[in-house]
């Protein structure tokens, strides 16, 4: 069953939404993206005469209570941009009054999904190394189940529309799913396009194919480069895992960030490129600080040799125009990852170089796809999100998506 294909006139449909959005110090949204993505969907079926019950994580609370994360702190927002009154639920495996209390064209939001470990199903205050740890986990697969069904029985149907949490088999995001017909449940409007996004990228690439990939840690990424290494074209390492590489050829990189046990990890990757005929492009030049701070002094150096108490914080000039000559002319485009701390504003010329050759690209015919909530955040602060083709929602589910691994947010809704 697709979504465009149900009507839902007089059902209450539970949605799973991703509404982890990031915060400031006082509770206020930073970047709604997420909301926005999610509305489509919510306002199909409260326009078809349907109430929504929107279910969401919010942060790692490891299964406690944590007034920090809570939900509650974005109601009056999700009611703004959802223009229908929300109420909310303060216990989400106890909402069943207020579940019931729901009239057509409402909609309720619960709180925290992660206040309960077994939204995750991963045992709590036990070490995996204990003798004990394996009789908990089933234990507590069996009350997964349990919180699942209790979160089922508040609904008619169920939509699945948080692709940044589909690679994970949580109650609300796959076992769920085995509390309804195949008739009942469904992908929604935004995992559709999640979905279609990732085909466009993997199974209808126009060359050049040219990725991007920033971060700090090579470890966190090996498995979706090696992936991309038998797909792309060009590949482009940047952010702090540049200097892994650096170092893996002897070179000097002061204070800057590095994962000394992955260097032959790294040396594997450029092997693995020149082996497949992908051009690999590294930074040659940064800007490093004398601090991690946007306030440092500053000095632009090779890449390979910084000085002692300097750390790359930033792609460098000559850094920035080889990017940006890398992904000029690229049909396929696709970008996770920073090429600096741009949270810091004086760090921000390497990832808007990049954002910028994104661009032009797509300007002049690339399917461009941004994923991964830094380069979303890249993307929008540099006010270039409709100049490109798509922004994913899903960082960790994108990346498991385009490694050709199958997401259990999907896998639940099929049938698999």
């Amino acid at each position: 069953m697709t979504i465009n294909e149900f009507n839902f006139a007089g059902k209450k449909a539970i949605v799973r939404v991703d509404f982890n959005v990031p915060l400031d110090e006082n509770g206020r949204i930073t970047d709604d993206t997420r909301i926005r993505g999610a509305l489509p969907t919510l306002k199909k079926i409260l326009a078809d005469g349907g109430a929504t019950i929107i279910m969401s994580h919010m942060g790692k609370p490891k299964g406690k209570v944590n007034p920090k994360l809570s939900l509650g702190q974005i109601r009056e927002a999700v009611e703004k941009a959802l223009g229908v009154p929300v109420a909310f639920a303060p216990d989400c495996a106890k909402a069943a009054d207020a579940a019931k209390a729901l009239k057509m064209g409402e909609a309720l939001l619960l709180e925290n999904l992660r206040y309960y470990p077994e939204e995750e199903g991963k045992p709590v205050g036990i070490e995996k190394t204990d003798p004990a740890y394996d009789e908990a986990k089933k234990d507590m697969k069996a009350s997964q189940k349990e919180f699942a069904k209790t979160l089922a029985s508040y609904a008619d149907c169920y939509v699945m529309d948080a692709f940044g949490t589909a690679h994970r088999k949580h109650a609300s995001t796959a076992v769920i799913a085995d509390y309804f017909d195949a008739d009942n449940k469904m992908l929604g409007l935004l995992m559709e396009k999640e979905v279609e996004a990732v085909d466009n990228v993997l199974s209808n690439i126009k060359r050049p194919f040219v990725a991007i990939m920033g971060g700090s840690k090579v470890s966190s990424k090996i498995g979706i480069i090696e992936n991309l290494l038998g797909k792309v074209d060009k590949l482009i390492l940047c952010g702090g895992m540049t200097y892994t590489f650096m170092k893996a050829h002897g070179g000097e990189i002061g204070n800057s960030i590095v994962e000394l046990d992955k260097l032959d990890v790294a040396l594997g990757v450029e092997e693995l490129a020149k082996k497949n005929g992908v051009e690999l492009v590294l930074g040659e030049d940064s800007v490093v600080a004398d601090s991690f701070s946007n306030d440092a002094k500053t000095q632009v150096c090779p890449s390979n040799a910084i000085p002692a108490g300097w750390e790359g914080l930033d792609a460098g000039p000559i850094t920035r125009e080889k990017f940006a000559a890398a992904i000029k002319g690229a049909k396929t485009i696709l970008w996770n990852g920073p090429a600096g701390v741009f949270e810091f504003d004086n760090f921000t010329a390497g990832s808007k170089a990049v954002a910028d050759a994104i661009a032009q690209a797509t300007a002049e015919g690339a399917f461009s796809l941004i994923g991964g909530g830094d380069s979303v955040a890249c993307i929008n602060k540099f006010g270039l999100a409709d100049q490109v083709s798509y922004i994913s929602t899903g960082g960790g589910a994108l990346l498991e998506a385009i490694e050709g691994k199958e997401l259990p947010g999907i896998a639940a809704i099929k049938g698999k």
